[in-house]
């Protein structure tokens, strides 16, 4: 049972300032009443906010959990830009305070359980609000819902759905990759299995890389393979029951020649224990780092083809093509801006309390699909009946 919303004070805390801390957090400086930028110390959070442009506009604090603990109040926002396993102790302690929780990363487990007690404090608990996941999500729910419009829900039909995102060099090199952090991450999504709908089959990709395959967007040659469980997201995007999947997979993009030019990496990720990886994952951070003069590139790209038995058939899509500046990195001003705009609706009470997957109904989807195009966040969403 949910209890009634609890209001939010207008005061935010943003914790964290790593690489995906960008021009979102001056749109919340805008909308908030109140703006606290929490790092590794103080003077490390005040250099940040002097590199956003921000200095006089958020206050900087050092972080530790009883520092934050302490100036936490009720209906306050606590923005996560920590590493996802610190996602749930925070959130605990929100609960504690009757305070707001907002973070880019999956729900984990860990924060499942803690979604309960905030429902019944009337607090929310945003998550998954970033770019994927996010505005992967806003493009699903929107298409989806279009989809349904033209054909019906309870019309027998059979549909493909594939959702590849992927932050890649704005200028190719060799390796066909740069990383702007440790690589562990990567690695261990590779060394985990992939689960997704192929041929209307439930299929499982070991070594997902083995699964790798071309893929055209806007006339150019990308390659793409599965991540992560796709399934769930079927009944998360309200695929109806009388529509059968044909593919349904939401995976990761990259540059054309990656599976060539990262063979050496796949015969590591065979055969290396946890330390040969870990040693992996710092020798490929030095070898391909990404350098001031480099400039990131982020993709996403989202399709939904529906074809009825009784032969009409739609098609749609959304696309994000978005290459970063000297001022911010592309990956940056997609997650940050897309965090901020979830967190000015928890301000504002329009999100329900308990847990939300960024906007979780194709009306919500396209409103904010709607406000990123007017805060600058240039995509395109099609539809070809």
């Amino acid at each position: 049972m949910t209890s009634e919303p609890a209001p939010a004070s207008g005061a935010v805390h943003w914790i964290g300032a790593g690489l995906s801390t960008g021009s979102g957090l001056a749109a919340l400086c805008d909308t908030a009443e109140r703006v606290r930028l929490w790092h590794r110390t103080e003077s490390r959070a005040a250099d940040a906010l002097g590199e956003l442009g921000l200095a006089g506009r958020a206050e900087p604090r050092a972080y530790t959990p009883s520092g934050l603990a302490a100036e936490l109040a009720p209906g306050d926002v606590v923005v996560s830009m920590l590493p996802a396993p610190e996602h749930a102790p925070l959130l605990a302690e929100c609960v504690r305070q009757g305070a707001h929780f907002a973070c880019s990363s999956y729900v984990s487990e860990a924060v499942l359980e803690r979604v309960p007690a905030a429902r019944k404090a009337g607090l929310v608990v945003l998550t998954e609000a970033g770019l994927d996941p996010g505005i992967d999500h806003l493009f699903a729910h929107a298409l989806v819902a279009r989809a349904r419009e033209a054909i019906g829900d309870g019309t027998p039909a059979s549909y493909t759905f594939t959702s590849y995102c992927g932050g890649v060099p704005a200028v190719p090199n060799d390796f066909t990759y740069r990383f702007s952090w440790a690589p562990a991450g990567v690695l261990g999504a590779l060394r985990s299995p992939a689960r997704y709908l192929e041929g209307g089959v439930e299929t499982v990709a070991e070594r997902p890389w083995e699964a790798t395959r071309r893929h055209v967007v806007d006339a150019e040659t990308f390659e793409v393979y599965p991540n992560r469980d796709s399934v769930p997201f079927v009944a998360q995007y309200g695929l109806p029951d009388a529509w059968t999947p044909r593919t349904f997979v939401r995976g990761t993009l990259r540059l054309e020649g990656w599976l060539r030019a990262w063979d050496g990496v796949f015969e590591e990720l065979k055969t290396g224990d946890d330390a040969r990886i870990a040693a992996l994952a710092r020798e490929l951070a030095a070898r391909y780092p990404t350098t001031d003069d480099d400039r990131d590139r982020v993709v996403l790209a989202v399709s939904l083809d529906v074809r009825a038995e009784s032969g009409r058939t739609w098609q749609g899509g959304g696309l994000l093509d978005l290459v970063g500046d000297a001022g911010e990195s592309a990956m940056a001003r997609c997650v940050s801006r897309t965090l901020a705009l979830g967190v000015r609706h928890v301000l504002d009470g329009s999100l329900p309390p308990g847990l939300n997957r960024a906007a979780e109904t194709a009306a919500r989807s396209e409103q904010w699909l709607r406000e990123l195009a007017r805060d600058g966040l240039d995509f395109t969403l099609r539809v070809d009946r």
